[in-house]
């Protein structure tokens, strides 16, 4: 479907697949799953219990390798294992902060690179989770709006950064689970299939779809990465442990709450048009009014599901008392169950802000706490590897039309 809005064409979901000519299940739901699978000559009774079985390993165990799957019968596995690939990004570059939180410079099997980040605390571990290469919206304050949107990722792209996450973290379960252990009339599954099955603590907990991109501006692949990472049966997230954060595309914004259901999260940042404007350029298209409206009518909004609004401080642009008052104004005119949540700005090469200094963050903040109103200062978490809040970016770029030609040519003639 066309989005609304300012938009590049991109190419959504149809980069070339690990592997050759096998198929990457990551990313399919357990029907598409089941799908290729009769595609590829299984019948549909067989097809339905290996889908199964085949989620269980991909989304619950971790598994990359179908020789793993030991409910699986032992000839059937190198029957998947010439068809499927059970794929991951490449890592090109992983680091580690000095406060620990972790960014990995990730590639597509296409060679575009993408960024996602693990930020651990006390009692939790959230994943900020990347939805496009680049970006379109050219927010002046992000690091990632510097670049050009290249093209969205695809849901198996979006949901590969949590299972590599899971891998880099070492919290896949051990053992399997009791009550699913092998098919019972598969006399070719191994004998200890099943009884003995650990769980180790989990590290990753929450989802932020934060990472370099607009969520909504790739709806379709984003609402189904999601709802894999939600399924039951496997990664298990709560709908209310995942949080999407858009800067503002409204005619999406109730779409998000009726089909995915999770958190939402709105980079406001200023609340004058003059202001917003210039910062957020998106807000010539929609508006505070519309915006706020749409926040209004969210689905699921409430005081225990409070809308978030993202604001980063920026020195002598947008953190005034009297903009700390308008924003207090504009929550209770449109009755908003909200919090707001304070990034002091982090800094890079070339931007053309400075942080608001701490003096001014925390009576912007204090303002905001008397009129009833949360407002935490977010603590910067990885500012040193330019892992912070507005400071992901790539060296991935999108190809000339000569470029595009000249690839086609040499597959072209690679093929005889």
């Amino acid at each position: 479907m066309q989005i609304p809005g300012h938009i590049d064409p991109v190419t959504t979901g149809t980069v070339p697949l690990r592997g050759g000519n096998r198929i990457d299940l990551v990313g399919l739901t357990r029907d598409a799953i089941g799908g290729v699978l009769v595609e590829a000559g299984l019948d549909a009774k067989a097809a339905k219990l290996r889908a199964k079985q085949i989620w269980h390993w991909i989304y619950h165990r971790g598994v990359t390798d179908f020789e793993a799957m030991t409910d699986i019968a032992k000839t059937m596995r190198p029957w998947l294992t010439d068809r499927f690939i059970i794929g991951r990004p490449t890592v090109r570059e992983a680091q580690v902060s000095s406060d620990g939180t972790r960014k990995w410079l990730l590639a597509a099997a296409d060679g575009q690179e993408y960024e996602m980040v693990f930020i651990p605390d006390a009692d939790r571990g959230t994943l900020c989770v990347s939805s496009q290469v680049g970006c379109t919206l050219n927010c002046r304050f992000c690091h990632t709006g510097t670049m050009r949107l290249v093209r969205n990722l695809g849901a198996g792209e979006i949901v590969g950064q949590v299972l590599l996450a899971r891998d880099a973290l070492g919290e896949w379960p051990k053992g399997t689970m009791a009550g699913f252990g092998a098919d019972p009339e598969d006399e070719d599954a191994d004998d200890d299939a099943a009884g003995h099955y650990t769980a180790d603590g989990r590290m990753l907990t929450n989802i932020v779809m934060m990472g370099m991109g607009e969520p909504l501006y790739n709806f379709d692949e984003v609402k189904g990465a999601l709802r894999i990472v939600m399924d039951g049966d496997g990664l298990a997230l709560s709908k209310r442990r995942i949080t999407l954060s858009t800067s503002g595309v409204v005619p999406m914004m109730a779409r998000a709450g009726d089909e995915i259901g999770v958190n939402l999260a709105v980079s406001l940042h200023a609340v004058t048009k003059e202001i917003r404007d210039e910062i957020v350029p998106l807000n010539r298209k929609y508006g505070i009014e519309e915006l706020l409206q749409a926040c209004a009518d969210y689905p699921g909004a409430n005081n225990a599901r409070r809308i978030t609004f993202e604001y980063v401080m920026l020195k002598d642009k947008n953190d005034s008392d009297d903009d700390a008052r308008e924003l207090v104004r504009l929550i209770k005119q449109y009755k908003l169950p909200a919090k707001v949540n304070l990034i002091p700005f982090n800094p890079w090469p070339g931007a053309p802000y400075e942080c608001s200094s701490p003096e001014r963050v925390r009576a912007f903040s204090s303002l905001i706490f008397k009129a009833g109103i949360s407002a935490p200062v977010r603590t910067p978490r990885g500012r040193d590897i330019m892992a912070a809040c507005g400071q992901l970016k790539s060296a991935a770029t999108k190809p000339s039309r000569a470029e595009l030609d000249r690839i086609a040519e040499e597959k072209q003639a690679a093929l005889g």
